[in-house]
């Protein structure tokens, strides 16, 4: 469980919620199913319209990877890597081909197979660079997702603040009820602006910044296998791959935090 995730959803929905209590405000007149359902219906309505069916899907599974982020450890990629370089220099490129058949990552397993075939460097880097933009640019579409749903919740909210109005408007003749109506129809707008500004942009957010980390690794993965791939000291390679952890961020703060 994402520690840092779940401490800026509760102090979130906590402040918005606490604040109102002790400015005397009642918890219940914050619960409003109407509310939620215009804003949450049209929200999410109007961005399926938005994307296609995949993309939609592919997001509602890395809801989890917010909660829940992939405990990916560089440091342990680093150290692999360095076996793979290790190895190859003992008894050549070709002894990593049983390497390959172990490795559970697919971007490693492809990389260390292209090697063990004797692809030219720069193909090799073409190769993968390649994989790695279908990756980011797959990748991205679930933070698309909830940055769009982001931009569209406010909006919705007011339009259920102004159908909470009309509603109210249209009931004018009972005026003992009309300050309660119109403090009802402004939930949605509080609906709208929680629902973007504490859940879908910082989800948005959330998965580019794992993205970023992703592409990190694999940005790491391709030097180190190049690397190899040119006979290099695997001390040296190592020296160039922790540049990366220390120039990237990724370290044990992260790893901690995970």
């Amino acid at each position: 469980m994402d520690i840092a995730t779940i401490i800026g959803l509760c102090l979130g929905l906590g402040a918005v919620f606490g604040g109102a209590v002790l400015e005397g405000l009642h918890i219940t007149a914050l619960i409003q199913p109407t509310a939620a359902l215009i804003v949450l219906g049209g929200t999410f309505g109007a961005t399926f319209i938005s994307f296609p069916m995949k993309s939609i899907i592919q997001a509602a599974k890395d809801v989890k990877k917010v909660l829940m982020p992939p405990k990916d450890d560089p440091e342990k990629v680093v150290k692999d890597i360095i076996g793979y370089a290790a190895k190859a220099r003992r008894n050549g490129l070709i002894s990593l081909e049983q390497e390959a058949q172990n490795v559970k990552d697919p971007f490693t397993k492809k990389g260390i197979s292209l090697v063990v075939d004797g692809i030219d460097p720069q193909k090799l880097r073409e190769t993968l660079e390649i994989e790695l933009t279908y990756h980011e640019e797959h990748s991205k579409m679930s933070a698309e997702f909830f940055e769009a749903a982001g931009g569209f919740a406010p909006t919705i909210g007011i339009i259920g603040a102004v159908l909470g109005l009309i509603h109210v408007m249209g009931n004018l003749s009972d005026s003992s009820k009309l300050g309660a109506g119109i403090a009802v129809a402004f939930v949605a707008t509080i609906y709208g602006l929680m629902v973007a500004n504490i859940i879908c942009l910082p989800f948005g957010t959330k998965i580019k910044h794992q993205i970023k980390e992703e592409l990190l690794i694999k940005s790491m993965i391709i030097e180190g296998l190049i690397a190899i791939q040119n006979g290099e000291n695997p001390h040296f390679i190592e020296q160039k791959l922790k540049a990366f952890l220390h120039h990237g961020g990724s370290g044990g703060g992260d790893k901690k935090e995970k």
